[in-house]
């Protein structure tokens, strides 16, 4: 396995400084964002590492020199909108814009693209299985003509109250994942698994890893507390950071020991990313800089 980390926790820093403080402090790789240049709406979103409107040969050769000076390789191309939003016009930039992704994928020579299937957070799975049947096939097989895997986080993104209820993203639980894999049977299609957002829907993380080895194409090492006290007083039915808290590696309900328990037992070789979306680390830059080394300090405890 590669120990890594995703460069949206460090924005306000160039591409060199993200490889230079990954090889500075024993890492091996980096999930790199590139979102389109320009304001986010969302807390970790619009981070442009790699900017790939316009990518080309040459652009892209100064990446892979950047990385390859620093010792560094890139784990994949992070992109992370909701193609599947009801505005159409506004799916249709997103979609465009993962295909830009894909492209410069394959100028980079980095096999993964992460993303989110996206959702109607006003409509039931169902309501919303056409419109996924629409956009993901030809998605797929645009990822499989360029030679690249496309790797579906499984967060519900159903945090804030604009993403209630159903969340702005479909691919979260086990059971959609195996229907999405039926309706899509492709080799280019998996999981950038995050152990931390089965914790908070209070579902098996351990088990999945079993039964969608073969999907595992990245997988994000984020922990997260639930706070019993809190959740006794709001119920489920609560927006989930009313009873929950994302934490560094170590700090939260995953147990890390058992998660690569399980990783290796599945033959598992591909990169681990640190995603740092802990509050009490985000104070400074060098708070969030030494998140990440913590972080990595912890993990390579249980890392072959």
């Amino acid at each position: 396995m590669q120990l890594g980390f995703v460069s949206a926790i460090l924005p306000d820093f160039s591409l060199e400084e993200v490889a230079q403080f990954a090889a500075d402090n024993g890492f091996a790789t980096v999930e790199l964002m590139c979102w389109p240049v320009g304001k986010a709406e969302r807390r970790y979103a619009g981070v442009t590492h790699v900017d790939v409107v316009d990518f080309n040969k040459e652009k892209a050769a100064q990446v892979n020199r950047t990385m390859a000076d620093a010792g560094i390789s890139i784990s994949g191309l992070g992109y992370y909108p909701n193609p599947l939003t009801p505005d159409r016009a506004e799916g249709q930039v997103y979609i465009d814009h993962i295909q830009q992704v894909i492209l410069a994928a394959e100028l980079l020579g980095v096999g993964v693209v992460n993303t989110f299937i996206g959702r109607d957070w006003t409509k039931s799975v169902d309501d919303n299985w056409p419109r996924f049947l629409e956009v993901w096939p030809p998605l797929i097989r645009f990822a499989e003509a360029h030679g690249v895997k496309i790797g579906i986080e499984n967060c519900p993104m159903a945090f804030s109250a604009d993403e209630w209820p159903g969340g702005k993203n479909l691919a979260h639980t086990p059971a959609i994942w195996r229907r999405m894999f039926e309706a899509i049977p492709s080799d280019h299609f998996g999981l950038n698994y995050d152990p931390s957002h089965m914790i908070w829907q209070q579902m098996d993380y351990l088990k999945p890893m079993r039964e969608f080895a073969d999907k595992l194409f990245h997988v994000h090492a984020k922990d997260v507390r639930v706070d019993k006290h809190r959740l006794d007083d709001v119920g489920i039915m609560a927006t989930p950071l009313e009873f929950h808290v994302p934490k560094l590696p170590g700090l939260g309900d995953v147990d890390w020991g058992q998660f690569f328990s399980v990783l290796t037992d599945v033959g598992y070789r591909g990169p681990v990313c640190i995603e740092v979306e802990d509050r009490a680390y985000e104070d400074s830059a060098e708070r969030r800089f030494a998140s990440i080394v913590q972080s990595g300090r912890y993990l390579k405890n249980f890392m072959p």
